[in-house]
């Protein structure tokens, strides 16, 4: 993996009377989405399954830091097209 990788986080939605997270990993071409809590995966383009295993324990220790980013996403501020803490 390269050390550019991007870490996108949704906001917190509801699914099936759950909350969820999505967390998208994008690494040049390589792109992998992931639900959270569960840490489950949803889609992957290109990653290696060693590198997917990283990404799930990146992800599983930090369960927490994830949380937090995404009660600051404010959805409606990405759709106008504003910066996210403004």
């Amino acid at each position: 993996m390269n050390n550019e990788i991007r870490m996108s986080v949704s906001s917190m939605t509801r699914k099936d009377d759950k909350k969820a997270i999505y967390v998208m990993f994008q690494d040049g071409k390589k792109s992998a989405e992931f639900e959270v809590p569960e840490i489950k995966l949803l889609s992957n383009d290109g990653f290696s399954d060693e590198e997917i295993n990283q990404l799930k324990e990146y992800m599983a220790n930090s369960l927490d830091d994830i949380y937090e980013v995404a009660k600051k996403v404010n959805p409606m501020k990405g759709f106008m097209g504003a910066e996210q803490g403004k």
